[in-house]
């Protein structure tokens, strides 16, 4: 899934007949030999980088969609280009309780039930911890962490009295290691793994699936970017004429502060790391947003979903690095947490008079030589 020129502007028709991208057997994802059921989504956050090739895959597999954009930065004009017959535009605050509430209720009303519900809001502040001011910590904490929260509070009765339901919650490589320059953003989404793990078991006993999705550096490679989608059904958006959802920003769901406090002005300090970095990548992420939208969505049919999916050899690299780096450390300092045992003191005490016997033995040698 990682960049190489076969996954350059990648159609979600040709992405879900790629070999490659295939689900483990073992959690039984829809083939051939297990077609999947149509199922009703509701994407919210459905305007950004994974949101927008999300729809797409859903629509191109002929399940039905709420896309749902956000009320900062679109408008029910462009969300209306998003409508057919299987796919219904929205707008809300994940922020509002009560926005989250409508757009649930409009999705039940116009579906007939929700299956799966995956939620790609989030936003990021790029700049140290210090620079970032009360309204950019609590507007972050409030849209990645409440707005996940709201989410899954209003719909859970929905998914209980249907006795299931599936989440799909999209996290960062931020959930699980710390990036110099987006601490408050790193802290929401680590705040969001927490929620995640410890919901699971509350609702399994209601047939109540959650995923984390953990992607690496996504970009957008979408050969029609400026085109509506169209269902697997072949009906025409209601807007016809007009281009498609508006294109996502240049770096995404991240804010770069412009200027920093004089401390962290140094062209090397690390509280700029994530600000070179994205600037850096521009669109040269190495994660395909289209390949990655075939495997959701593959997750979304699944019947034993994982804890988390983890998308982009980044992804698993770095989280991989970092879990080592904890174990060794437990490793290092766990004496001082277990009490000796008899038996270790014991072994310890012989260990100790084997070597002092050992450094007589050489000791004694060595006044022999002279």
């Amino acid at each position: 899934m990682d960049i190489d020129a076969a996954s350059q502007s990648l159609s979600p028709n040709s992405a879900s007949h790629h070999a490659n991208l295939r689900l483990p057997a073992t959690c039984d994802p829809p083939s051939e030999h297990n077609p999947h059921k149509q199922a009703s989504w509701i994407v919210f956050g459905a305007t950004g980088h994974m949101g927008r090739s999300l729809v797409r895959a859903v629509l191109s597999h002929g399940d039905q969609c709420t896309a749902v954009g956000w009320t900062q930065e679109n408008t029910m004009e462009h969300m209306e280009k998003w409508q057919d017959r299987n796919c219904l535009g929205l707008l809300c605050d994940v922020r509002v309780r009560e926005t989250v509430d409508v757009v649930i209720k409009k999705s039940i009303d116009r579906w007939g039930h929700v299956d799966i519900i995956a939620n790609c809001t989030g936003y990021g502040v790029i700049a140290s911890c210090e620079d970032q001011d009360d309204y950019d910590l609590r507007n972050q904490f409030s849209t990645n962490f409440l707005g996940t929260l709201h989410i899954i509070q209003l719909s859970l009765p929905h998914f209980r009295a249907q006795n299931h339901g599936r989440y799909l919650i999209f996290s960062s490589t931020a959930g699980a290691l710390g990036v110099p320059g987006l601490g408050p953003y790193c802290a929401t989404k680590y705040a969001v793994e927490g929620l995640i793990e410890s919901m699971l078991y509350e609702i399994d006993v209601f047939n109540i699936k959650a995923t984390l999705v953990e992607p690496g550096h996504v970009r957008l490679d979408e050969p029609d970017d400026d085109l509506a989608p169209r269902s697997a059904v072949g009906a025409t958006p209601a807007s016809a004429g007009g281009v498609g959802p508006p294109k996502v920003r240049k770096y995404s769901h991240f804010f770069v502060k412009p200027v920093p406090s004089a401390p962290y002005q140094t062209l090397s300090n690390p509280a700029g790391h994530a600000k070179r970095m994205v600037q850096w990548l521009v669109d040269r992420q190495p994660v395909s947003s289209v390949k990655s939208a075939e495997l959701i969505w593959q997750l979304g049919h699944c019947s034993y979903p994982p804890l988390r999916l983890l998308l982009g050899s980044y992804a698993v690299e770095s989280i991989r690095d970092r879990l080592r780096s904890i174990i060794e450390e437990i490793e290092d300092w766990k004496h001082l947490s277990f009490p000796v045992s008899p038996e270790d003191a014991a072994m310890d005490s012989k260990g100790r008079k084997d070597r002092e016997d050992n450094d007589q033995m050489d000791q004694d040698a060595d006044e022999d030589m002279e």
